[in-house]
């Protein structure tokens, strides 16, 4: 079993994600981010049912730096409770899974 792990949130528009993504990168607290096209969101809020378009952002990290990416990612996001899901990768080539840890190393 891998120590790295794959993370998901939205943002409301592609300069957010790019935004995010860079300072992700940057910060070493992912080694990759891949920003998705926009797409349709359907949920509910306050009682409400909303609607409304959302980029998705796949985040590659290790269980070592998911406490500071989770932080990063709830100070920077725009949403009142930003999507944030982290699904352990279990298997993977290994020269990218020892990429990931090189890129996000302290």
């Amino acid at each position: 079993m891998s120590d790295k792990q794959l993370v998901i949130t939205t943002l409301p528009d592609q300069a957010a994600a790019e935004q995010l993504a860079k300072r992700l990168v940057e910060t070493g607290l992912a080694a990759c981010v891949n920003i998705g096209a926009p797409m349709t969101s359907i949920y509910r809020w306050d009682g409400d049912l909303q609607h409304g378009t959302e980029v998705m952002l796949t985040i590659k990290t290790t269980n070592q730096r998911y406490p500071q990416l989770e932080a990063a990612i709830v100070d920077g996001h725009p949403y009142e409770l930003p999507e944030l899901i982290a699904i352990p990768i279990t298997a993977g080539l290994p020269d990218y899974l020892a990429w990931i840890e090189k890129c996000t190393s302290s």
